[in-house]
């Protein structure tokens, strides 16, 4: 029986303000066209909560960081992941960490955490630092050719993926498992924007059986990984899962399983730092007095050898910039949440069975928590952040549990290759951001590997 006190309270929630949109289908043909527009005009429009209609969706985007704590940390049981985004997901990832909820993905997460302690992180160093030597050295010697920077930064993390954590070379793989990775992230993101939605490939359309080849490359590819590495077992997170047991029942993950964290690990462990580090190659060309305090400290802490993981604590700008860049170019853009049941956030309604966003992009354009938001400032991170304001990795017991590897890795590789190479952004060519599941860069990143290594570099 609802109180009096319950009755005030809930007379005293209001609607969020919002764009009235399309009578019919309201802001979703807008969220077609340019939903990074959309989101960041609303948000300097109607402020730190804006209300949508998507459809007969409703939806709220969430801009303070008290906002994103509330959904992401404080109140996250009452936002999980039922949305059309992560059902489209889920045809692709299986009932990975990414996908999963409840139970089963604290049991997931409580079997792969050792994978990402800090020590044992630090053992995959070297192998990251000899993949973006390698890299180096093929770009290198491309001197003065057009070469596609973000490609190169996809085929290098997949690289370091596959050898680190699914215990492979997938050096013969690395096309076909990029480019299916990019079509199915384009279908899955063009899915979620339409007024009929289907999770799954269910009529024999054109799309949907290029959707299923996509997903049947994937799958021979690593089903053939958990079967090799269940002949020959390693250091990798692929073998711990493999050897994990159940703690009631005592059984192992069968190949399905397997399969869903494989098919995860391949996307969110590669396809986001690779985003990172091309968003920062470009910034690196646009600002070249960036490039030059990131030489002369990598010359001073390295002395023209490459870097190891006890060298990471010096290279205070490299992480500084790579700070910066994902706060400009937040290689997960936005995140989405369902609200199980009715709550309240900055004074406006949030109904039960709606949908909130909570969206990097934008929150990190925050004025009130950002000075000269859309400017390149590495040293603005010599401060640390307001909580909530900057959340590249997500927040709360469901942040990205391979965001120290991912840092790790996209250190090491920028201090390793900033002293043999550097790019020229090709003139004329467009860059802009492709708002899909990540933060792409729309039209590749055509560049001209360009300069002299720094003095010393080997």
């Amino acid at each position: 029986m609802l109180t009096l006190g319950d009755i005030l309270d809930l007379g005293s929630r209001k609607a969020a303000p919002g764009p009235r949109g399309h009578p019919i289908l309201g802001s979703l043909p807008a969220a077609r066209r340019d939903p990074i527009r959309l989101f960041t005009q609303c948000f300097r429009e109607y402020g730190d909560v804006v209300r949508f209609r998507f459809g007969p969706v409703i939806a709220h985007l969430i801009s303070s960081p008290a906002g994103v704590n509330h959904i992401l940390a404080e109140n996250n049981k009452n936002y999980g992941k039922q949305t059309r985004g992560y059902a489209a997901l889920r045809y692709v990832l299986g009932n990975g960490l990414l996908t999963s909820e409840g139970d089963f993905w604290k049991r997931q997460r409580r079997i792969a955490q050792p994978a990402f302690h800090r020590q044992r992180i630090g053992g995959f160093a070297s192998a990251m630092v000899r993949a973006a030597e390698d890299c180096a050295r093929t770009l290198s010697q491309k001197r003065g050719q057009t070469v596609d920077v973000h490609h190169e930064m996809m085929r290098l993390t997949l690289r370091i993926v596959g050898e680190t954590l699914l215990g492979y070379d997938p050096s013969h793989d690395a096309d076909d498992v990029g480019d299916a990775l990019a079509h199915l992230l384009h279908i899955v993101n063009e899915r979620t924007t339409r007024v009929l939605f289907f999770a799954r490939p269910v009529l024999p359309t054109p799309e949907n059986r290029r959707l299923r080849r996509a997903v049947s490359a994937l799958d021979r590819i690593v089903l053939r990984i958990i079967a090799e590495r269940r002949q020959t077992r390693g250091d990798d997170l692929l073998s711990m899962l493999m050897e994990a047991r159940d703690a009631d029942t005592g059984e192992a993950m069968d190949d399905r399983q397997l399969r869903d964290e494989a098919m995860t690990i391949f996307l969110a462990g590669h396809e986001t730092t690779a985003n990172a580090l091309a968003w920062t190659w470009l910034l690196l060309s646009r600002y070249p007095a960036a490039l030059r305090e990131l030489r002369e400290e990598l010359s001073q802490v390295l002395g023209g050898r490459s870097p190891t993981a006890d060298d990471l604590p010096r290279l205070k700008f490299t992480r500084m910039l790579l700070e910066e860049s994902m706060r400009l170019y937040p290689p997960a853009w936005i995140i989405a949440r369902s609200a199980s049941g009715a709550d309240e956030i900055g004074g406006y309604s949030i109904p039960a069975g709606s949908i909130v966003f909570v969206a990097p992009y934008v929150v990190h354009r925050h004025p009130k928590y950002w000075s000269d938001p859309e400017g390149f400032d590495p040293h603005r991170f010599e401060k640390e952040p307001p909580r909530g304001a900057y959340f590249p990795f997500g927040g709360g017991p469901r942040q990205c549990i391979g965001n120290g590897f991912a840092m790790m890795e996209a250190q090491l590789v920028l201090a390793t290759m900033a002293q043999r190479v550097k790019f020229e952004l090709v003139p004329g060519h467009p860059v802009e951001p492709e708002p899909s599941i990540t933060l792409r860069p729309k039209f590749g990143l055509l560049m001209q590997s360009a300069g002299s290594p720094v003095a010393g570099a080997r």
